[in-house]
C-alpha cells in the first residue's frame, strides 16, 4: 500500500459474494435489515450502511438489540420479528461471528445473512452467506485493525467500485468511520490513520447535522481530535445503549433534520449525565468489595444491584486503579450474570476467558475487551480460575505498571515549534500514542487542587520560563508523597491551552516523583 492509499476491499473474505448479494437485493427491491451492536462502533457501522444503501434506493431498515432485554448480538426473537416483517437479507455490524444457531434459524426462515464483524473467531464459521472478518483464518487482507465501521465503509467502497455509488460521496461517510475507529480503540495505524484524519476534519467542519448537534450539547467548539471523540462525543452516544436504546444513536447519525438532531442530542446528553451518576455509585460499591491488602491476580466482582449498561466502564476504572484484569458482572433476578471484562497490556482476555469456557454460558470479544454470561453459582469457581490464570501470566511476564517515555527534554526546549512538530503526528490513539517527555529536577513554584481532584502546578527548571502543569486525578502534592520544596521528575505531554483569549503551553502531567539524585 502506498502512503494515503487504502487496501483493496475485495481482499476481505467473502467481500465479492456480499456485494453481489446486496446488489441483487437492491435490484429486486428486497427488504434489507442492517443489524448493529449497541456501542458506537455498531451504531456507526449501521449508519454507514443505511446512509449508503438508502441513497441507492434500497428498502432498508435498522435493528439494534436492547442491551438489557436482548443482550449482545443476534437473538432468536429479533430474527423471527424481522422475518415476519419481510426481511430477506440481514447484514450484521460488530456481531455475528459466533452466532451459529441464530444464523441457522435465519436461513430456515428465508433470510440470507451477511456478517461484518471484527471480533475474534473460532475455526468454524457460522452458516452465513458471507462472513467478512479480517481475523478469519487464512484471511488475505493485510490489515486486521479495522473496526466494524471501517469494514462497513470497505463494503460500501467495494459496492461502489463494482456497481456504482450513486450521488452520495463515499468520503462523506468518513466522519462515521472516525467515530467508530476511535471509540472502539482499534489501532490508529495503517489505513485507519487515513480514515480518522479525514473523518476528524469532517467532524470539525460539522458536516453531519447529528454530529453538529452532539458537539453543541457537549460544548465542543475547537477543532476535534481523537480525545474529543473519546471523552466528549462517544460517551454520549454510548449512553443511549447503556441506559435506554442505542437506536437513538443511529437516528442521530442518519437524520437530515436539524430539529430532530437537536432533540436527540439533548436526550443523549441527559442519559450521559445519568450514566455518570450511576457509574460513580457502582464504582463505590465495587471498591468496597476489593481487599486492597490481598489483591488477586484478576478482579472479578458481581452484584444483583448493578446496571448492565455501566459494568464495562467500571471494569476499565478498576484496571486503571489496580493494574489487573477486571470482570464486572450484573446478575439478574434469575441468577444469570452478564458482564464486561477489561485488561492490562499483554494479557489476552479472550484467551483467558476461553480457558474457563466450561464455567460460562457464553463469551466473546477481543484480547483487550470481552463480554461474558455466567450463572451466579459458577462465579466463585470462575473468579478463582481466571485469577489464577492472570497471576500465572503476571509471574511469567513480570508484569508491572510502566510508563513509556519517548525522550528527556529541558523545559526550555518545550516551544511552539515542538508542538507544531508533534501536530504532524496526529491523530493519536491506540497504536499511535501521544509523545511522552520527561523533565528532571523541576522546581515546584505553586501547587493547588482544582476541581476537587486535579493537581494544578507551576513548574520551572533552572532559569526557564514557568510552565503551568495539570495532573488529572492526582489530587494534592501530599497525596503524591511530595512537598512544594521537593525537586521532582515529571513525565508529561505538552499541549496548547486556550484560556481567556490567550494561547499558552501547558504540561499535561502523567506521572511525578521525587527527583533522582545525580
Amino acid at each position: 500500500m502506498t502512503p494515503g492509499t487504502p487496501h483493496d476491499p475485495f481482499l476481505i473474505p467473502d467481500m465479492e459474494r456480499a456485494v453481489d448479494r446486496l446488489h441483487r437485493a437492491l435490484m429486486d427491491r428486497e427488504r434489507i435489515c442492517f443489524y448493529g451492536d449497541y456501542d458506537v462502533d455498531g451504531m456507526s457501522a449501521t449508519s454507514i450502511y443505511l446512509s449508503f444503501f438508502r441513497a441507492l434506493g434500497a428498502d432498508a431498515c435498522a435493528y439494534v438489540p436492547h442491551r438489557v432485554r436482548e443482550g449482545y448480538g443476534l437473538n432468536e426473537g429479533a430474527i423471527r420479528t424481522l422475518a415476519a416483517e419481510g426481511v430477506s437479507l440481514l447484514v450484521t455490524s460488530d456481531c455475528g461471528t459466533t452466532s451459529h444457531r441464530e444464523i441457522a434459524l435465519a436461513n430456515q426462515l428465508g433470510i440470507d445473512v451477511i456478517v461484518t464483524d471484527h471480533h475474534q473467531t473460532d475455526e468454524t464459521m457460522p452458516p452465513a452467506l458471507a462472513v467478512m472478518n479480517p481475523h478469519r483464518r487464512g484471511a488475505e487482507y493485510p490489515f486486521r485493525g479495522l473496526c466494524s465501521g471501517g469494514l462497513a465503509y470497505k463494503v460500501a467502497g467495494a459496492y461502489a467500485t463494482k456497481y456504482g455509488g450513486g450521488e452520495l460521496p463515499l468520503e462523506s461517510l468518513l466522519d462515521l468511520v472516525a467515530l467508530s475507529t476511535i471509540a472502539d480503540v482499534v489501532p490508529l495505524t495503517d489505513e485507519n490513520r487515513i480514515f480518522v484524519r479525514e473523518g476528524l476534519a469532517q467532524i470539525t467542519r460539522g458536516a453531519r447535522c447529528g454530529i453538529r448537534a452532539l458537539k453543541q450539547v457537549a460544548g465542543v467548539t475547537a477543532a476535534c481530535t481523537a480525545e474529543t471523540i473519546a471523552f466528549k462525543l462517544a460517551p454520549r452516544l454510548n449512553a443511549a445503549g447503556r441506559l435506554e436504546h442505542a437506536v437513538k444513536g443511529v437516528q442521530l447519525l442518519t437524520t437530515d433534520s436539524e430539529a430532530e438532531a437537536k432533540q436527540l442530542a439533548e436526550e443523549l446528553d441527559q442519559l450521559n449525565r445519568a450514566r455518570q451518576r450511576l457509574e460513580s455509585e457502582i464504582m463505590r460499591e465495587a471498591l468496597a468489595q476489593v481487599d486492597e491488602d490481598k489483591l488477586p491476580g484478576a478482579i472479578v466482582l458481581a452484584s444483583r444491584h448493578w446496571h448492565l449498561g455501566v459494568v464495562g466502564i467500571v471494569a476499565a476504572r478498576l484496571v486503571e486503579r489496580f493494574h489487573r484484569p477486571a470482570v464486572v458482572i450484573a446478575v439478574n433476578e434469575q441468577g444469570i450474570g452478564k458482564g464486561s471484562a477489561r485488561t492490562v497490556p499483554g494479557f489476552d482476555l479472550y484467551q483467558g476467558i476461553a480457558a474457563c469456557r466450561e464455567l460460562v454460558v457464553a463469551f466473546g470479544g477481543h484480547p483487550s475487551a470481552a463480554g461474558v454470561t455466567i450463572s451466579e453459582d459458577r462465579l466463585p469457581e470462575f473468579a478463582e480460575r481466571f485469577s489464577a490464570l492472570a497471576s500465572q501470566w503476571a509471574r511469567e511476564a513480570r508484569s508491572a505498571p510502566a510508563l513509556h517515555v519517548d525522550s528527556e527534554v529541558r523545559l526550555e526546549e518545550v516551544t511552539h515549534r515542538l508542538l507544531q512538530e508533534i501536530g504532524t503526528l496526529h491523530p493519536f490513539g491506540a497504536g499511535n500514542p501521544e509523545p511522552m517527555f520527561a523533565g528532571r529536577r523541576l522546581e515546584i513554584m505553586t501547587a493547588r487542587v482544582v476541581g476537587e481532584k486535579h493537581l494544578k502546578m507551576t513548574l520551572r527548571q533552572g532559569r526557564s520560563l514557568a510552565f503551568d502543569g495539570i495532573g488529572f486525578g492526582m489530587k494534592s502534592l501530599e497525596a503524591q508523597g511530595l512537598s512544594i520544596r521537593t525537586p521532582v521528575d515529571v513525565a508529561f505531554t505538552p499541549e496548547m491551552n486556550h484560556w481567556n483569549g490567550y494561547d499558552r503551553i501547558q504540561l499535561r502531567i502523567r506521572d511525578i516523583r521525587p527527583a533522582a539524585f545525580e
